[in-house]
C-alpha cells in the first residue's frame, strides 16, 4: 500500500477536528518550517485534531483554550493511556500558534499569576539584571536560583519581609551551601548574594545593607596554569571533523570560531546571520554586559562558516546562525551544546583533557600566541578582556621567561 498523500490526511483531520479545523494546516505548515519530519508532523496533527474534539464534546470554542484546558485533556487522555512525553510540548506549540493568530484567549501577564512571594521576589531581581544590569541569560541561571533558595529557607512560602534579614541569615545560608562545593561556586554563591543584597539596600526594602555580611572566600587567582592543549593537538581536532555531513560542517565551523578567534560558546550561540559582514570580512561578537565588538573574520573561519550555511543550516525561520541538527530547527537553547560539541571533538580526535568545555580552546589560543611572541596586551585585546589584570595569568605559561627570574638553588646534587 502506497503511504497516505500529506494532502489527503490533513482534510481528514480538519473533518475531525470539530472547532480546530480551521488552524490544522496551519500548524502543520508550523511543523515542516521547524523541520520535523513527515511521521512527527503527522503525529502531532493528530493529537491536535483529537484536542478540537475533546473541545466540542464540551461545547468549548477555540477562545476558551489555556493551559488549564490543556492540563484538562491531558489528563482525560491520560486515563485513555494516550499520552506520550511529547504531547505536553506539542499543545504548548498548538497554543502558542493559536495565540499569535489570536485565536486563543493571550496567555496572563506575569503580574497576574498566582506565584509563590518567593517568585515575585525573584522576577524582579532577574528583571534587574537583564534589563538594567545587561547581564545574559546564563548569568540569570547561576544567579537567581541562588536567591531563591536563600528566600525559600529564610520565609518558606510566607510573606518576604526583607527587613526581618538579618546577617546571621546570611552567613548561615552561606556555611550550608559552601560545605560541599568548590571554590568556584562558593565565588559564584558571594557574589550572586553581594549583587542581590546590594540591590534591596538601593531599592530600599532594606534599612541595612546586608552586603557587607557576605564574607569572602579564600583563593588565588594566579594559583593555577590556564586549562590548554598544544597547538597540533588543536589542529587534529579540527581535522578529525566530518566535513562531509551537515552536522559535520556546522561542528566544524563552530570549533574554528572557538579556535582562531577564541569565542565563548555563549557568544557562538548568540551568533545572528546579521552579524556577519562578508564585503568588509568582520563579524559582529555579542559578549558580556550587552557589548558588542566588531572582529575581522580570518579566511579560513569564513571558508568554514559559509560552508555551513551554503551545505549545511537546514531552513528554517530563526536568524541564529548555528541551529539544532533535529527538530524543532532552531538555535541552541545555551551554551552546553556548545561545551558538548568540543567534548565530542576531542574524544573524535582521541585526546582526553582534564577540562573538555569550550572555554579550553579560548585559553589555547592564548597560551599559542604567547609562546609565538604576542604581547599580554595584544593576547587581551584579542580575547576582548576588560582589563589587563584578567589577561596576566597567561604570563605563567611563559615557563622559559619565568626560569630566567627564578633564583639558583642553592647548592647542587654535589653538596648533599
Amino acid at each position: 500500500m502506497h503511504p497516505e498523500p500529506l494532502s489527503e490526511f490533513l482534510a481528514a483531520q480538519r473533518l475531525r477536528a470539530g472547532p480546530m479545523k480551521r488552524h490544522v494546516e496551519t500548524f502543520a505548515s508550523l511543523l515542516a518550517e521547524r523541520g520535523y519530519a513527515m511521521a512527527t508532523r503527522k503525529e502531532h496533527v493528530l493529537v491536535m485534531a483529537d484536542l478540537g474534539r475533546w473541545l466540542d464534546r464540551r461545547h468549548l470554542p477555540v477562545g476558551a483554550l489555556d493551559e488549564a484546558r490543556i492540563a484538562q485533556f491531558l489528563v482525560c487522555r491520560r486515563r485513555r493511556g494516550r499520552v506520550a512525553r511529547s504531547h505536553a510540548t506539542t499543545l504548548g506549540v498548538v497554543l502558542e500558534m493559536l495565540r499569535s493568530t489570536g485565536a486563543a484567549r493571550p496567555a496572563p501577564r506575569e503580574a497576574e499569576k498566582d506565584v509563590v512571594p518567593v517568585d515575585r521576589a525573584t522576577r524582579a531581581f532577574a528583571q534587574y539584571l537583564s534589563q538594567e544590569r545587561g547581564l545574559s541569560k546564563a548569568t540569570l541561571v547561576n544567579y537567581v536560583p541562588i536567591v531563591r533558595r536563600l528566600l525559600s529557607q529564610r520565609f518558606d512560602d510566607g510573606p518576604i519581609k526583607f527587613n526581618a534579614l538579618r546577617a546571621e541569615d546570611i552567613t548561615g545560608f552561606i556555611v550550608r551551601e559552601t560545605r560541599t562545593v568548590g571554590p568556584g561556586s562558593a565565588k559564584l554563591i558571594v557574589t550572586a548574594l553581594r549583587g542581590w543584597l546590594g540591590w534591596l539596600h538601593r531599592r530600599g526594602d532594606t534599612r541595612t545593607n546586608l552586603a557587607g555580611a557576605v564574607p569572602a572566600v579564600a583563593g588565588w587567582r594566579l594559583a593555577t596554569l590556564p586549562k590548554s592543549i598544544a597547538t597540533d593537538q588543536v589542529e587534529l581536532l579540527l581535522d578529525r571533523c566530518d566535513r562531509g555531513t551537515a552536522v559535520g560542517r556546522r561542528d566544524f565551523a563552530i570549533l574554528m570560531l572557538l579556535a582562531r578567534l577564541g569565542l565563548r560558546a555563549g557568544e557562538v550561540v548568540a551568533m545572528d546571520l546579521d552579524d556577519l559582514d562578508w564585503d568588509a570580512g568582520e563579524v559582529v561578537v555579542r559578549g558580556k554586559g550587552g557589548r558588542r565588538d566588531r572582529l575581522p573574520l580570518p579566511r579560513d573561519v569564513g571558508a568554514a562558516v559559509a560552508d555551513y550555511l551554503r551545505r549545511g543550516r537546514p531552513g528554517c525561520s530563526t536568524r541564529r546562525i548555528f541551529v539544532r541538527a533535529k527538530a524543532p530547527r532552531r538555535g541552541f537553547a545555551n551554551s552546553i551544546a556548545i561545551c558538548s560539541i568540543v567534548e565530542r571533538a576531542l574524544a573524535r580526535a582521541g585526546l582526553d583533557p582534564p577540562h573538555k568545555g569550550a572555554h579550553l580552546l579560548r585559553h589555547s589560543l592564548a597560551c599559542t600566541m604567547l609562546r609565538r611572541g604576542a604581547s599580554l596586551a595584544e593576547i587581551g585585546d584579542v580575547l576582548r578582556h576588560r582589563g589587563p589584570d584578567t589577561t596576566v595569568i597567561y604570563a605563567k605559561v611563559d615557563v622559559g621567561a619565568l626560569r630566567a627570574l627564578a633564583p639558583a638553588w642553592p647548592g647542587s646534587a654535589g653538596d648533599t
